[in-house]
């Protein structure tokens, strides 16, 4: 008798704070964690198999397309996947523009590329981006660049126009929102939707190690909130989980803000 084809959640950065919370919001449906480095997702499995998930999980630099081609392989030979959550990235803190570029945004179309195929009618790919993507305004001068992270000047062109680590980071976060409207059509032609999640301040490891280089600017930012708080892990995790869910079944190319408003008022200040 054939066994029942499973219907895969798929989570990179499976090992960090979001990435955990996502998985443990999906107790009853298979999973499969990826991550940088091979230990950190063995022990994201075993804990997550001691709690009763069914769920496999497998080494991947998603900077690297045959290792990314790997991962779907792994995939493939499991089942099918019902979601990608793409939760992979650096914040600011790197001091290193190509890499932040190269992790955040042209990764994230490797991923996009490469999942394509295993696409299926009700199949999504869940992006995450940050609520720091919506300062970046729209300008065709960058935006063509952004839109197309594997073409060879894209980052030459981008570069012109940050100063920085952090501003590249919000640069790399408006070009997942735009992979979102590059990929829609060819996506929804197969049935499948394509969407990105834009995150304020949560406190996972990489935001409690920004609030102890920079006290006062997160401090700031807590107090602009209109909820008057951080994040949580499970805030976006929750909104994760009705993307991926057929109570989303027509949203597609389009953002969700998961930031305590606070976003707006940050834009304010600097109107």
């Amino acid at each position: 008798m054939m066994k029942d084809k499973k219907n895969l959640i798929v989570i990179t950065g499976g090992a960090g704070g979001i990435g955990t919370a996502c998985a443990k919001i999906f107790k009853n449906q298979p999973l499969v964690l990826t991550d940088y480095s091979q230990d950190a997702v063995d022990k994201a499995v075993e804990n997550l198999k001691k709690e009763g998930f069914d769920v496999s999980g497998i080494a991947c630099d998603i900077t690297d397309k045959k290792d990314v081609e790997k991962l779907t392989k792994f995939i493939a030979d499991q089942g099918s996947f019902k979601a990608l959550i793409h939760t992979a990235g650096v914040s600011g803190t790197v001091q290193d523009l190509k890499k932040v570029y190269t992790i955040d945004l042209v990764a994230t179309e490797l991923l996009v590329d490469a999942f394509y195929p295993l696409a299926e009618k009700d199949s999504v790919a869940i992006l995450l981006s940050s609520m720091m993507a919506h300062a970046v305004p729209a300008n065709k001068k960058y935006d063509d660049a952004l839109a197309n992270p594997q073409a060879p000047n894209s980052f030459d062109i981008v570069t012109e126009f940050v100063k920085d680590s952090d501003t590249m980071y919000n640069f790399a976060k408006r070009g997942v929102h735009l992979l979102t409207h590059k990929h829609a059509d060819k996506w929804g032609a197969k049935g499948a939707r394509i969407v990105s999640i834009s995150p304020g301040v949560i406190e996972t490891a990489m935001a409690l190690k920004a609030a102890e280089e920079h006290p006062e600017r997160m401090k700031l930012i807590k107090q602009a909130t209109p909820l008057k708080r951080n994040g949580q892990p499970e805030d976006v995790a929750d909104v994760i989980y009705f993307l991926a869910s057929d109570a989303a079944r027509f949203i597609t190319s389009t953002d969700i803000l998961v930031d305590g408003g606070v976003i707006h008022n940050i834009k304010k200040m600097y109107q």
